[in-house]
């Protein structure tokens, strides 16, 4: 018979080298290799380029502000805690519920995807069988303890991580000319309407690639509620999300858009069920590697798991948050004699089995609709961080405290989080401008968009049942939980 803790506490589990390969790993997924190469087929080199520089300036922005944060107050709730102390306890609600189903659904988004993958390899299997296998295995690293999430996270982002390097070195020698044949140098961006095409809402419709792409960075700041230190080992980690930023995304589309032509009819059909034209592959292949699209296509499983072991940690931890406030049932605040919110792990576990449904509507069809939902979820989830961070920094100076005495300070406050606010806006609504309404069914645009009235009327729901109002400056809490 289990007894439970009197108090139970999440365990300080993770390293500062866990931290640093969640900071560093956590958003390099199928964005990254497959998604880009449709962005730039879309806006061109340049096009992909301005999208993804601008949304990496803004995700630096939202990370300063979430560590800010998560230094201040670790908290496993992360944004939903904080819009809970310093907006509104609805808001805080609504996020942190938001957040759980972003990350949910996401584990079902992998699965679906990771079934894709193997059937390169094994082209009759059977998808739910694999989907099963898949979400036993990351289900398996987190109950463990949060030492096996962080542990499997590490090796799953150093694969990643040394996949992009290797790719930037062969593409850079391709540029000049030392493998692959001639130099091909600027070519690629001066040839036709490079190295922009497409016009405004073309650019827009790659603003939401880019942002699907970043995603994932967030969850430094759920993590930080385990780090052992986390005054230490979140500003490192958030510190180098910078570089991330510059060498694995704005290198990674400049390398990809100055070897591959825009017009490349292989760079539109990069996506999840046809592994062999990521544009990774395409690279590989015009450098020589007859190989390169079995050893791609390994290294996207891996991000794929990533993924899905990153989905099913970070919304387990919300949700058990979520209980602790009361805001969730509170059998999902209960943990495990390891520390691990076990009842809260399996009900997500169980959002996970959505994959199941993919034989039954065409793999690739569900996969889509749920990284639609999601991507619109993660917007969502950055507007509610710089919103909390600019009332958090608001209020901390109406209630006469000195910024000298915050572990991590945020620079560029107030432009950072008003930036940040801004452009997620723009591109939330400026989807609803790029829809081409003659080739998606109804069932792909509920997907994309039933997520922003699901999120109000959880928002609003809770705010008149509970007659909730936003916290005056000078009585938001600073004192419960800070580090």
């Amino acid at each position: 018979m289990q007894h439970d803790s009197p108090a139970p506490t999440l365990k300080k589990g993770l390293k500062a080298r866990h931290m640093t390969m969640i900071a560093l790993g956590g958003s390099i997924g199928t964005g990254l290799f497959l998604a880009s190469g449709g962005a730039i087929a879309t806006s061109g080199p340049g096009g992909a380029l301005i999208a993804y520089a601008a949304v990496g300036i803004m995700v630096y922005f939202l990370m300063s502000s979430l560590g800010e944060l998560a230094t201040f107050m670790p908290d496993s709730g992360s944004f939903s805690t904080y819009a809970t102390r310093f907006v509104d306890p609805s808001l805080g609600f609504a996020l942190g519920w938001n957040f759980w189903y972003n990350w949910a659904i996401t584990i079902a988004a992998e699965l679906s995807a990771a079934t894709l993958i193997i059937k390169y390899w094994f082209p009759d299997s059977n998808s739910a069988l694999w989907s099963l296998l898949f979400l036993l295995l990351i289900v398996g690293l987190n109950v463990l303890s949060v030492k096996g999430y962080g542990e499997s996270e590490y090796w799953f982002a150093l694969i990643k991580i040394i996949t992009v390097i290797i790719f930037l070195i062969v593409g850079v020698m391709m540029i000049v000319g030392i493998i692959g044949g001639e130099a091909i140098g600027f070519t690629n961006f001066t040839f036709g309407d490079a190295p922009m095409h497409g016009g405004f809402f073309a650019l827009l419709g790659v603003f939401m690639a880019a942002g699907f792409s970043f995603q994932g960075t967030e969850l430094i700041g759920v993590a930080a509620g385990e780090s052992e230190n986390p005054r230490e080992n979140v500003p490192r980690a958030i510190r180098q999300v910078f570089w991330r930023i510059l060498l694995f995304y704005i290198l990674t589309i400049l390398v990809i858009g100055l070897v591959i032509p825009y017009t490349n009819p292989n760079l539109l059909k990069s996506g999840v069920d046809n592994i062999s034209v990521s544009p990774f592959t395409l690279v590989f292949q015009k450098a020589g590697f007859a190989f390169a699209a079995s050893v791609m296509n390994a290294v996207i499983l891996t991000s794929v798991l990533s993924a899905g072991n990153s989905g099913i940690y970070a919304s387990s931890r919300v949700l058990f948050a979520l209980a602790k406030e009361g805001k969730a049932p509170r059998i999902f605040g209960k943990l495990n004699g390891k520390g691990v919110p076990i009842y809260a792990l399996l009900a997500t576990a169980a959002v996970g089995m959505l994959a199941f449904f993919s034989s039954m509507f065409g793999d690739g069809v569900v996969y889509t609709w749920l990284l639609n939902a999601s991507g619109m979820c993660g917007f969502i989830t950055w507007l509610g961080i710089s919103v909390s961070h600019y009332r958090f920094r608001k209020a901390y100076i109406a209630q006469g405290r000195d910024l000298k005495d915050l572990p991590f300070r945020a620079r560029w406050f107030p432009f950072g989080p008003i930036f940040a606010l801004i452009l997620c806006m723009i591109v939330i609504v400026g989807q609803i401008f790029t829809l081409d309404l003659a080739d998606l069914g109804w069932l792909d645009i509920i997907a994309t968009y039933f997520t922003i009235p699901l999120f109000l009327i959880i928002w609003f729901g809770y705010k008149w049942k509970y007659k909730t109002k936003v916290i005056p400056l000078e009585d938001c809490d600073f004192e419960t939980g800070q580090s």
